[in-house]
């Protein structure tokens, strides 16, 4: 990418940011790029923040934030393939995403496991059920492994002697993404031998997926890129049961910023398939414990007045 044209990039990105965060949320999505966030902006803008935090970060990932978030631009449609999650139509939109490298005899169980998981907000890649049999199903694996946000490894016998779990892995360590082993019999070993593993026998697929969920939303590589995700998913819901949902995953997570809450405070009354007492309810549960004020039904109403009272003569 030539100098000026990531410079006009990054214009785009830091307008598109300062519409859609706040100065900490900025921060949790950097963080979630591996870009260092304890620099003090010249002025107090988080669009001028993002002018001088990434001049500095790697012309790719700079790609990668600007196809993320939807911005068009010349340099954006010459990404390389690995980096243009675009490409990998398997993931659910707006999720967290985990490739899950399991063996073949395991697929029922993993098939279970990834249902479980979308109750999280995390969209998973399963080679058995997400690649369509017309497609170059090595094609759809890299893919999978270029443009995930996490990886799990399901430890069993029968693992390490298969080639293809082993090459799985060592993208995932190349990449530097969260690796996450599930012991079913079988210790972390090789590059991942570092790593202490899920413990999974005597668990059952709903524990498993909690224990997964636990992990990517407390690591310090996928928690702020997580809980951004999860957030989101939560104002984009289609319908109360589907928040509610969402909103459970939310209440397990510890440590949750308060600016957070403000933020789904704020933004939930632009959604009337949230326009629920039972969904407001779970809401109020976290707001109060962050002495908020909450939600109720005429929230939605004064907003609307609000709305009205905006519209040019």
């Amino acid at each position: 990418m030539k100098k000026l044209q990531k410079i006009e990039l990054i214009d785009k990105i830091g307008r598109e940011l300062q519409e859609r965060m706040k100065f900490n949320e900025i921060d949790g999505y950097f963080e979630s790029y591996g870009i260092p966030t304890d620099h003090q902006p010249s002025y107090n803008s988080k669009y001028v923040y993002v002018k001088e935090v990434l001049p500095k970060v790697e012309d790719n990932i700079v790609l990668e934030i600007a196809s993320e978030l939807g911005i068009k631009h010349e340099s954006v449609s010459s990404i390389p393939l690995k980096v243009k999650e675009a490409e990998a139509t398997f993931w659910k939109p707006g999720h967290f995403k985990l490739f899950i490298s399991h063996l073949a005899s395991f697929k029922k169980t993993i098939g279970i496991l990834k249902a479980e998981l979308e109750k999280y907000g995390i969209s998973s890649f399963v080679a058995h059920e997400d690649i369509e049999p017309t497609k170059q199903w090595q094609d759809e694996i890299e893919k999978g492994l270029f443009s995930m946000d996490a990886f799990c490894a399901v430890l069993m016998e029968g693992f390490k002697e298969s080639s293809w779990t082993d090459q799985e892995v060592g993208v995932a360590v190349g990449r530097n993404v969260l690796i996450i082993p599930i012991r079913r019999g079988l210790d972390p070993y090789g590059f991942i031998g570092k790593y202490q593993g899920f413990q999974a026998i005597g668990k059952n697929v709903g524990q498993v997926a909690e224990g997964i969920f636990e992990i990517i939303s407390r690591n310090e590589k996928t928690k702020g890129k997580y809980l951004n995700t999860l957030v989101e998913l939560i104002l984009l819901s289609n319908t109360a049961n589907q928040g509610i949902e969402r909103l459970k995953a939310l209440k397990k997570i510890k440590d949750l910023p308060k600016e957070k809450v403000e933020h789904l405070q704020d933004k939930i009354i632009d959604n009337e398939n949230l326009k629920e007492t039972r969904f407001l309810s779970h809401f109020n549960e976290i707001a109060w414990k962050y002495k908020l004020d909450g939600l109720s039904l005429k929230s939605f109403e004064k907003a609307k007045e609000e709305d009205y009272d905006d519209l040019p003569f």
